[in-house]
């Protein structure tokens, strides 16, 4: 068995490109070999700041021989049969063939040996085709005619090394070799290679190249982590920041640098954001007061002669003058009233179907001051941080860091003397924006964070804007998520669309509906304006064409009979469900890692209850059942029920007959009605009360019952008023059973 190594060099690979890169040229060129008929014992791709590779052991010297045998014609058929035949399978005449007999007649076979070809060929076809078909996300143009390159960045050469011998693969005029280049200062090379061992020994060594990114990254913490413990000080750690560094250098060196101390009186998140997204350096605190101090770590690619005083230095004034900037903004958005700034979103625009940011603010105050008294929120305060969120986006400092969006907004009305339960709203709204992410717990922080993602969801499902498939352009899936990890945190009752009050998805939907109503007055959009008065439904809330045209405060007075807005205002008649079913699969999602099955949850959501607190809590207390032997059995009983019912043509209207219920002629029969009349009242008044787990225990005494008629009674019997009392029996066990859930959507 032999091994290839394969090296792709040239300049600078952008960072955030290199990991995926990798994933890429080992699926291309590794599908390519694979169809020749190749396998391997192992496959290890590297990338670098100018080089990405990878290396196969355990490759043959050549691909099997293939032996096969088609089936041709038979015999005695056409001569353009035949010949036909003959061509496909790659033989001369009928001579090379043979004849075989089945119970259908005489045939002829063909016998095809393809013999295996040499590997290295194998390769030398499959490299180029790969690297022309290479998916990076953005690609260069270069050189002219044959010479033409269309890489990430400029090419310069090609390793191919296969068995100890070059294999002469020629890409974009350039022919592979065995000389690579190393370190561009501290050992350039070129060095010539025979194989993979000799290849990283050279680089790690003379080299001065570092090809694993796992070790560079344990190299570049472990280094960071000393120069600031050996100062007294802590690393403010960063994993995306570790990974990006470490697709920039090829010989880490942490360096611990000075900054003006001035600056510390900066908000943190500007020092750090400064330092991250301008500079890659990173930040470092008082362990003891977990502040930061004016240090900071900058990783160097090379080992300087003075130990990288002179390169701490010349960063330090490239960090000052940034953070200059910073200060310049800071200083310009503080003057600017949150208010004032507020003001001026009405410029920007949120949805061209939605209108402005100013209208979903709109939107949003008056959803957070609904939702206030449910929270446990002030709800003053949750209107007036919600009318607040969003003032920053128009900031000098947002604009330069969008990630500080929020953030900078606390700061700024803490500034003004805010509440800071306004204040923390204001950075905490966009919460949870991730599975790792805090969630808001605070009562203001939690009723606008709820507000702006519920008026998110609602708002594009009037527009019909909704996640398909992958795509998610509007983060639709995360709000739904973060109203999920919002509501299961706070213990929130929060019933999403049946809510007798204004706070539902129902009213927030009417809301949006009318701002998009208004834009598509206002731009003068007949056909939407159509289409989105249609599926209002008539409620009452949208005006005329030439009402909404004059703009003349209909908003304002429609808006007492938003609430009228029926369930098509989501743009089609199953919307609403719709709505509710895309909060479904994000619950399951959510409770995917607690062991609670997709169906369980259908289950539950299938009895229209859509308080996701109730349904978390029903949907563990029924899977927990489901685990147990009776949960099982009452399962396979309850389908066992619905197929029978299912086929049955008697009519199953009403109750069974009050002398049946009396005096059933079986005493199996006469047990299971026992049963029910126990078992039902004693699960619904448990599921009233919301102690799941006493309804699954109610419905556990039915399991004896439902396996002895099910063993001792003939349902379909030739009497048939006995025959319909017992479907109707069987009719009862399901009514029971789904006043948990509906048992129906479980498998298994």
């Amino acid at each position: 068995m032999s091994e290839l190594l394969f090296e792709i060099f040239c300049e600078e690979i952008p960072a955030r490109m290199q990991p995926r890169a990798e994933a890429d040229l080992e699926k291309l060129l590794g599908d390519r070999l694979k169809a020749a008929g190749l396998a391997w014992t192992s496959l290890k791709t590297f990338a670098g700041a100018r080089r990405l590779g990878l290396v196969i052991e355990g490759l043959p010297v050549k691909t099997a021989d293939v032996s096969e045998e088609r089936k041709g014609p038979r015999v005695g058929a056409p001569d353009k049969a035949v010949e036909g035949f003959l061509r496909g399978a790659g033989v001369a005449s009928l001579d090379q063939c043979e004849k075989r007999e089945d119970k259908k007649g005489e045939f002829w076979v063909a016998r095809i040996e393809k013999p295996g070809r040499a590997t290295a060929e194998v390769i030398a076809e499959a490299i180029p085709d790969m690297m022309k078909a290479f998916p990076w996300p953005k690609s260069m143009k270069f050189g002219e005619g044959e010479k033409t390159q269309r890489w990430v960045r400029p090419i310069q050469r090609l390793v191919c090394v296969f068995d100890g011998d070059v294999v002469p693969v020629e890409v974009f005029g350039i022919t592979a070799s065995n000389v690579t280049e190393g370190h561009r200062r501290m050992g350039r090379g070129p060095f010539t290679v025979s194989n993979f061992a000799g290849y990283k020994s050279v680089l790690e060594g003379e080299g001065h190249v570092l090809l694993d990114r796992a070790n560079r990254e344990a190299l570049i913490l472990d280094g960071a982590r000393k120069v600031c413990s050996d100062a007294r000080f802590e690393l403010v750690e960063d994993a995306g920041l570790l990974t990006e560094v470490a697709g920039l250098v090829e010989w880490p060196v942490p360096v611990l640098g000075e900054m003006d101390p001035d600056f510390l009186d900066l908000p943190p998140e500007v020092i750090t954001l400064t330092m991250k997204t301008h500079q890659k350096y990173f930040a470092v605190r008082d362990p003891k007061t977990g502040q930061l101090v004016s240090k900071f770590v900058t990783i160097a690619n090379q080992v300087a002669p003075d130990g990288g005083a002179a390169i701490a230095a010349g960063n330090a004034r490239v960090l000052s003058a940034r953070l200059s900037d910073a200060r310049h903004f800071w200083d310009n958005d503080r003057k600017t009233p949150l208010s004032d700034m507020a003001a001026q979103l009405s410029k920007v625009t949120f949805h061209e179907k939605l209108g402005t940011v100013a209208d979903k603010v709109e939107r949003v105050a008056a959803l957070a001051r609904e939702l206030a008294p449910v929270v446990g929120a002030d709800p003053d305060l949750a209107e007036k941080a919600a009318r607040l969120a969003k003032a920053d986006l128009v900031s000098e400092m947002v604009y330069e860091f969008p990630e500080l969006q929020g953030a900078m907004g606390r700061y700024y009305a803490l500034d003004q003397g805010e509440d800071r339960a306004v204040a923390d709203a204001i950075k905490d709204h966009y919460k949870p924006q991730g599975p790792s992410d805090e969630v808001p717990t605070a009562p203001v922080s939690a009723a606008v964070a709820l507000a702006d993602k519920l008026d998110t969801l609602a708002s594009f499902w009037v527009i019909s804007e909704k996640p398909t498939g992958s795509k998610d352009p509007f983060a639709l899936r995360r709000a739904a998520l973060g109203v999920i990890k919002i509501c299961l945190d706070g213990n929130l009752r929060l019933p999403l669309t049946s809510a007798p009050g204004k706070y539902s998805l129902q009213m927030a939907s009417g809301r949006a509906l009318i701002d998009a109503l208004l834009v598509a007055a206002r731009n003068d959009d007949r056909d939407l304006f159509d289409q989105l008065d249609r599926s209002a439904g008539g409620g009452g809330a949208a005006p005329d064409w030439d009402a909404a045209k004059s703009l003349s405060g209909w908003r304002d007075a429609g808006s007492e009979d938003l609430v009228a807005v029926p369930y098509q205002c989501f743009g089609d008649a199953d919307a609403p469900y719709d709505l509710l079913v895309f909060f479904a699969d994000r619950l399951k999602v959510h409770l995917r890692d607690e062991g609670i099955r997709h169906d369980v949850i259908d289950a539950v959501f299938a009895l229209g209850d859509d308080d996701l607190v109730r349904v978390t809590h029903k949907a563990r207390a029924l899977q927990a059942f489901l685990d147990t032997e009776d949960g099982a059995a009452l399962l396979a009983g309850n389908k066992r029920a619905s197929n029978i019912l299912a086929k049955s043509e008697d009519d199953l209207s009403g109750e069974p007959d009050e002398d049946y219920l009396a005096n059933a002629p079986e005493s199996a029969e006469r047990a299971l009605i026992a049963a029910l009349a126990s078992a039902g009242p004693a699960a619904t008044a448990a599921l009233e009360a919301e102690d799941f787990a006493a309804a699954m225990t109610a419905l556990a005494s039915l399991r004896a019952p439902i396996d002895a008629f099910f063993d001792d009674v003939t349902v379909n019997t030739e009497d048939a008023a006995l025959r319909r009392n017992r479907l109707l029996l069987l009719s009862a066990i399901r009514t029971a059973i789904r006043a948990v859930a509906d048992f129906d959507k479980i498998s298994g």
